[in-house]
């Protein structure tokens, strides 16, 4: 593969940002994933693996991202656009076949669903008893009307699917729900999913075509303050998943969310792309989606309603704000570790040796994180995160023991 392949297969999975950065550290490890298993147990055992896991408590450790994946088995209800499977959409094609590489399910015709749960519990098998994987939902895109639409989707997991996985491994996964609020039956549909286990509401507003701004959004927003839920919401640039109005995705729209008494985890930190600041009108001039983040979490009246995950800030394209946020100890109470995962599989969208160069991580680290990814692409993520450096400052064990956030008060 040449620099211009490889630069367009970045731009096609959604990582244009990435580009330079990418071909610079590729090829680290490769642009596949190699989908080894069980670590060595000279790994397991190295005394780096011992400080990752110093001072925390597993059973507090839930990893707030993690996608569910599936389209192979019917039986599951999960569902990909035929498009992703079709030669006349090359990139969509390509995309998925990175996706399904991370999960190491690219080989597994027929048995996707089955082989990608599989994974998981491989990978959460190799992390300290008592850590579990949140699976998130993911709910059709809808029009405004509350009508889901097909053309204009990507993928589906169901609700039920999702409870479905976590009911059968309690052990290893907790699950989210993902529900339109302008679906007609949003609200029977969040009260099913509490009384199933949910942990949380999961959204993508410009591949699901929710405005959060909407007034459309208000009786779901009562009900989730009355079941003491949260949402996970994506805030800023989203090209992973296409399609929509990626003004939806403005951190500042999750304003009305929050003025009803909702708690909200923005993804990411809003740590790619820009938007425009409504707060100055609709003549707004569009900056940074995290500079419009920050002044969301430095507002006073959000204390105790707006939070962030951490899921993806070491990525290629977004690692420029890991110095900010590592440095903003005043947000770390207000953070939670995610992985996004399948992403920590998807090789050239990470490097380690990168972070090194801007000195957020200890280069003696490097051969044993590019050892750990090689056999488990989540406890890459975590201790990747739980080593990071800059100056003085680090992420907390509060940030990682996020089970203490949902944990519902009123449950």
């Amino acid at each position: 593969m040449n620099r211009r392949q490889f630069l367009g297969t970045l731009a096609s999975l959604g990582f244009a940002g990435s580009a330079f950065g990418g071909w610079k550290y590729w090829p680290e490890q490769g642009l596949t994933n190699i989908c080894l298993n069980n670590l060595p147990e000279a790994i397991v055992h190295h005394p780096l693996m011992q400080s990752v896991w110093a001072g925390l408590d597993p059973a507090q450790a839930w990893d707030c991202h993690v996608h569910l994946v599936g389209g192979g088995d019917p039986a599951t209800g999960a569902w990909f656009s035929p498009a992703m499977d079709s030669l006349w959409h090359p990139l969509l094609r390509l995309q998925k076949l990175f996706y399904m590489n991370a999960g190491c399910v690219n080989e597994a015709p027929g048995q996707l669903d089955q082989s990608y749960v599989a994974r998981m519990l491989n990978l959460v098998g190799g992390m300290r008893p008592g850590f579990k994987a949140m699976l998130l939902a993911f709910d059709w895109f809808h029009d405004e009307t509350g009508q889901p639409d097909r053309n204009r989707s990507i993928f589906y997991i169901p609700n039920r699917y999702a409870a479905q996985v976590a009911h059968s491994h309690p052990d290893a996964f907790e699950w989210a729900a993902s529900i339109h609020p302008y679906r007609a039956d949003c609200v029977d549909a969040l009260q099913a999913a509490v009384r199933d286990g949910a942990r949380a509401i999961k959204w993508l507003p410009s591949a699901m075509g929710i405005d959060p701004l909407s007034p459309q959004c208000d009786r779901f927003y009562e009900v989730l303050v009355a079941a003491d839920i949260p949402i996970i919401s994506h805030a800023g640039r989203e090209l992973a998943v296409s399609g929509g109005n990626q003004d939806f995705g403005n951190p500042l729209r999750l304003r009305r969310a929050m003025d009803h008494g909702v708690r909200v985890v923005i993804a990411h930190c809003a740590s790619d792309g820009n938007d425009q600041d409504i707060d100055q009108g609709t003549n707004g001039p569009y900056v940074k989606s995290y500079e419009l983040f920050a002044r969301l979490m430095d507002e006073p009246r959000y204390t105790g309603k707006l939070y962030a995950d951490i899921s993806a800030l070491t990525q290629l394209n977004r690692a420029w704000a890991l110095k900010a946020v590592l440095q903003r100890d005043d947000w770390h109470p207000r953070l939670l570790n995610g992985s996004d995962y399948p992403l920590p599989g998807v090789m050239p969208l990470f490097s380690t040796t990168g972070l090194a160069d801007m000195e957020l991580l200890d280069r003696a680290a490097v051969p044993l994180l590019q050892e750990i990814r090689a056999h488990n692409p989540l406890l890459f993520d975590f201790a990747l995160k739980r080593l990071l450096r800059f100056d003085q400052h680090k992420f907390p064990s509060s940030v990682f023991e996020t089970r203490r956030f949902f944990d519902r008060k009123s449950a």
